[in-house]
């Protein structure tokens, strides 16, 4: 018998194919819909493998459910969406996406610093909804980029792509990580301060950070009141590293200058969120990686990793094994 697979979302036909070329298949086929809970409970009963996206909370519910489960394969870098340490205790192999999303996520990073910089979409709203009578000397201004001050917060593969992607607009680059990085300050010519620091002298401040507890509201009202009045934030790491509240009342109070942000708290966003009603906040759907060749490339490394564990081997990019 093949062993069962559960796939929490409808995927590419090859991708499919793949999988049940070694296993019996069931799936959620649903595209623009999350998989709903009492659905993933009942599929987790018999099923060998799962393949998940960060959208699933696959937490001690759900593993307590899974009877037969031997491994949780995250289409996703980031897997806090996932108990690891309650699917180790039960033997369950926990796998990611890493390296396949950095230089995608990386453009996107930058894609969303430029245009929150230059209000390029609320320029192009403003003309599309016939704002535009005249040319005046301040109309639609942002802030320059070329020769900005840079500060990331976080130095993993993606940091080092946007350093890459920083350098061709001269800007100086700082960065705060957990441990200092001296490779990179070599091959970069970068430079490594303290948290307070860098979110004193950046123009713009990236948050890259992987999520964890420790990370949690990383950047509240105490860091939002030490960044510039003209700075801009950009965070397509997670949503829980800013404090969403103090983050709206800094913009709405001018602390800072825009944010833009492709990630939130809460996942898909309500349009309830006060965020989205500033106009000086550039906000997207969580598509730091969603271009056509890198999501394949991620819902390939899934799959491989899926079906390297149920046929006795070892995973390829294991989280916890």
């Amino acid at each position: 018998m093949k062993p069962k697979v559960y796939i929490t979302r409808k995927l590419p036909e090859s991708i499919i194919n793949k999988i049940e070329e070694v296993c019996q298949v069931r799936m959620w086929k649903e595209e623009n819909e999350p998989v709903p809970r009492e659905v993933l409970l009942h599929e987790i009963e018999q099923a060998d493998g799962l393949f998940c996206l960060l959208t699933e909370v696959i937490d001690r519910e759900v593993l307590n459910a899974a009877n037969k489960l031997k491994v949780i394969a995250n289409m996703a870098v980031g897997y806090n969406n996932i108990d690891t340490e309650e699917a180790a205790k039960k033997d369950i192999i926990v796998t990611n996406t890493p390296d396949v999303l950095t230089e995608t996520t990386a453009d996107l990073t930058f894609a969303l610093l430029m245009s929150t910089a230059r209000r390029i979409v609320e320029s192009s709203t403003y003309l599309k909804e016939g704002n535009w009578k005249t040319w005046s000397p301040m109309q639609l201004s942002g802030q320059d980029i070329n020769g900005a001050k840079l500060g990331i917060i976080g130095m993993g593969r993606i940091g080092k792509a946007l350093i890459e992607r920083a350098k061709g607009f001269n800007m100086d680059v700082s960065y705060y990580n957990r441990s200092r990085k001296l490779d990179v300050e070599e091959a970069f010519n970068v430079t490594f301060l303290d948290k307070d620091s860098l979110l004193k002298e950046s123009d713009f401040i990236c948050i890259l950070v992987p999520y964890s507890p420790e990370v949690h509201h990383f950047i509240g009202e105490r860091e939002l009141r030490l960044m510039k009045n003209s700075a801009i934030l950009i965070n397509t790491a997670r949503g829980g590293i800013v404090d969403e509240n103090a983050l709206f009342h800094a913009l709405k109070n001018e602390e800072i200058w825009g944010a833009g942000l492709d990630v939130f708290k809460e996942e898909p966003v309500s349009l309830e969120n006060p965020l989205l009603s500033l106009p000086n906040v550039t906000a997207l759907p969580h598509i730091g990686s969603s271009s056509e060749a890198t999501r394949l490339e991620m819902a390939d490394l899934t799959a491989e990793n899926l079906i390297q564990v149920l046929v006795g081997k070892k995973a390829i990019t294991p989280v916890n094994g």
